[in-house]
């Protein structure tokens, strides 16, 4: 909570101390110059949800409706119990080891932890 105080009121103190700089109507001509901002379709997100499924669909379809998952639960099923224990092991510390990358990437970039 106080840094968010503490940044605006920075910035605050930013805004009040830059002085204009008068360059003779350069910045307005420019930005009347920019690209109109394009319009986002209200059906896209409709869309890609359709495209998504649709390629679910036919993966499916293709991979022969699912059946190498269960033939491979059923392949781990009979690997010996300390070979599923490393195997959940490894899993867990890849997974930590993930969270720990993103934490340390958020924290170097100065982006806030949600």
């Amino acid at each position: 909570m106080d840094e968010n105080l503490q940044e605006d009121w920075l910035d605050a103190r930013l805004r009040d101390e830059t002085a204009y700089i008068d360059d003779a109507g350069f910045t307005a001509g420019v930005v009347q110059k920019l690209p109109a901002r394009r319009v986002r379709s209200r059906y896209r997100a409709a869309f890609l949800i359709a495209v998504t499924l649709l390629g679910s669909a036919i993966a499916y379809r293709i991979s022969g409706g699912g059946w190498f998952i269960a033939e491979e639960v059923t392949r781990f099923t009979y690997l010996p119990i300390p070979a599923m224990w490393l195997i959940a092991a490894a899993v867990t510390i890849l997974v930590m080891a993930g969270g720990l990358a993103a934490v340390i990437s958020k924290s170097k970039s100065g982006g806030r932890l949600r």
